[in-house]
């Protein structure tokens, strides 16, 4: 059996009634159930209908996100998020650099990374390369001034971790962020890149080895062993090329307002909901969300 998952962003609730009426008819789905009237509905079914992403694209006009997906096991048991337009809404590296007037220029090359198109370790090399001799002290001023947390991640975090759920924060940014986030979201752990520093001052290198796509997917796997769980209870939730190895390992892997050749190689794609799009898609009514 499979769960269809219709939902939209909370903060403009537009899913209609007879949006999910009609495609629960035409898909002969179950009785459908309301998880928070005009934001997000579930009905199940037994099969993965044909014309699964074509109605996909149509919901898309509507401002509304589709799931499809096996009902069993839909509660995870780990999140596996990374940080920067996952957890947070900025990328950090673009915002030191902007500190330091290289703003747009790194940006592009942040740009082209989370596409796909350049080496991420090469670009992150590349770009921490142009914030040499930027001042350490920057770092808390950005965190303070420039970075907000993207919406739904304190209840997304607080509801997983009633539950018995482990979380981690695995990042191709950096520590200096990642621990702060970490503690402001509830997350048990973090993983990231280092800034070297000397003397209060960037040194324009970044601490080996490099955090990427590979180490994400061993994080997974590392933390899933340790926990004596598997890979398929875990979530895992990103939106650039280097996440895409985790995402696709995880039983559920979520591509968050992705690229859009991220999110073309993943099942799961979130454009219009929130971080709480994690916990609908599990089955949770905003009822049941810790506070």
């Amino acid at each position: 059996m499979f769960t269809v998952t219709l939902l939209t962003n909370p903060e403009t609730p537009v899913l209609e009634r007879l949006t999910v009426e009609t495609l629960r008819n035409a898909w002969g789905g179950g009785d459908a159930r309301w998880l928070e009237p005009a934001v997000a509905a579930e009905f199940d079914m037994p099969a993965v209908p044909d014309n699964r992403w074509q109605v996909w694209a149509d919901l898309q006009g509507l401002r509304v996100d589709l799931i499809v997906q096996p009902m069993a096991g839909r509660k995870k048991r780990l999140l596996l998020a990374d940080m920067d337009s996952t957890m947070i809404q900025q990328e950090c590296i673009d915002e030191l650099a902007d500190e330091a007037g290289v703003g747009a220029h790194v940006a592009g090359i942040t740009a082209r990374a989370m596409n796909g198109e350049l080496d991420f370790e090469a670009a992150l090399r590349e770009r921490v390369g142009l914030l040499k001799g930027l001042q350490e002290a920057v770092i808390e001023r950005v965190y303070h001034d420039r970075i907000t947390f993207m919406p739904g991640g304190k209840a997304l975090l607080a509801t997983m971790k009633a539950q018995g759920g482990y979380a981690a924060l695995v990042s191709g940014g950096f520590t200096a962020f990642t621990a702060r986030v970490a503690e402001a979201l509830g997350f048990d752990e973090n993983r990231a890149n280092t800034l070297n520093a000397e003397n209060g001052v960037l040194s324009g290198t970044v601490g080996m080895p490099i955090l990427g796509k590979q180490a994400k997917l061993d994080a997974l796997l590392e933390i899933t062993a340790r926990l004596g769980i598997t890979p398929e209870e875990a979530m895992a939730v990103g939106d650039g090329a280097n996440d895409l190895a985790m995402l696709n390992r995880a039983g559920a892997g979520v591509a968050l307002h992705a690229k859009p050749s991220v999110a073309a190689q993943c099942d799961i794609r979130v454009n219009h909901g929130d971080l709480t799009a994690l916990l609908f898609m599990q089955g949770y009514a905003r009822a049941e969300f810790a506070a």
